[in-house]
């Protein structure tokens, strides 16, 4: 089991902890799903297993570094709004909006040419490879539906 650092913890060793309690998906409101489902298969790696249709509207569930992303069209009744892009900040990248910032990803390779990979395939990169916190080295993804993936090196 990993434990979190006292770095991550206001330098405390006491965490909260609830064993009955695990994260099960990710999901995101897409236009199309299909397009965005696909967009993970190609530049991510993800894989679909299953495809299905929830109140009315694509549900598109995608398997990617063991969590499961759900890619659903609009329901009827629901009025999404576009997403905010994700920009530098100073020393940090946000979408300087309540709610989920981006979703992270640990890169187990050389993350310094892994972004060479991505934008062949014409992957956009809001923020380039930095330093993160910790002296980890990370960049940000614009992945559909403005949603943003962290990719940090393991």
């Amino acid at each position: 089991m990993v434990r979190p650092s006292r770095a991550l913890l206001g330098g405390s060793l006491i965490a909260m902890s609830n064993p009955a309690c695990t994260l099960d998906h990710r999901p995101s409101i897409s236009q199309p799903p299909h397009a965005s489902a696909n967009w993970y298969v190609e530049m991510c790696g993800a894989a679909i297993v299953a495809d299905t249709i929830a109140y009315g509207a694509p549900q598109l569930f995608l398997e990617l570094g063991g969590q499961t992303l759900i890619m659903r069209g609009h329901r009827e009744g629901a009025t999404p709004v576009p997403a905010r892009p994700i920009q530098p900040c100073a020393r940090f990248a946000s979408h300087t909006a309540w709610g989920t910032d981006h979703f992270g990803f640990l890169y187990h390779g050389d993350l310094r040419a892994f972004p060479d990979e991505l934008r062949a395939k014409g992957v956009q990169f809001p923020v380039e490879l930095q330093q993160g916190n910790g002296r980890h080295v990370r960049c940000y993804v614009s992945a559909p539906d403005g949603v943003s993936l962290a990719l940090m090196e393991a």
